[in-house]
This record gives C-alpha cells, structure tokens and sequence, in this order.
C-alpha cells in the first residue's frame, strides 16, 4: 500500500485502524524516536512517521505496492 517509507495518522486509518488508535500508534512512533535521539519528532506539528516504527510498534509488516 505504501510507496513511500513515511506513514500517516490517514494512512492508518485506510488500513483499518479507528481515528484514536491510528492516533495513538503514531504517538507511540514519535515518542520512541525522541527517545533515540531524533529530536526533530518532538514537535507536535510532525504528523508522519517512518514506516519501519509504526511495523515495530504493531507488530506486522505494512504491504507495499507494487
């Protein structure tokens, strides 16, 4: 689904997951990447994340379109 490597509150909410938990997921994604020193997501601002995060934190890969 993805051709990029950035995914979006909006992203996950087409793979099916609710307004809140999409929300929440990329939350989660931001605050484990401030954590490891990218200080650039410490913005509230920031709404997209890197792919590879938002994998880890739901544990399933994400599908890339071919």
């Amino acid at each position: 689904m993805y051709k990029n490597n950035m995914v979006s509150r909006v992203d996950l909410e087409k793979l099916g997951f609710k307004k809140h938990q999409a929300t929440t997921i990329i939350r989660q994604a931001k605050l484990k990447l401030v954590n490891s020193g990218v200080a650039y997501y410490n913005n509230k601002r920031v709404g997209i994340v890197p792919r590879k995060i938002v994998e880890e934190i739901i544990g399933v890969p994400l599908e890339s379109e071919e």
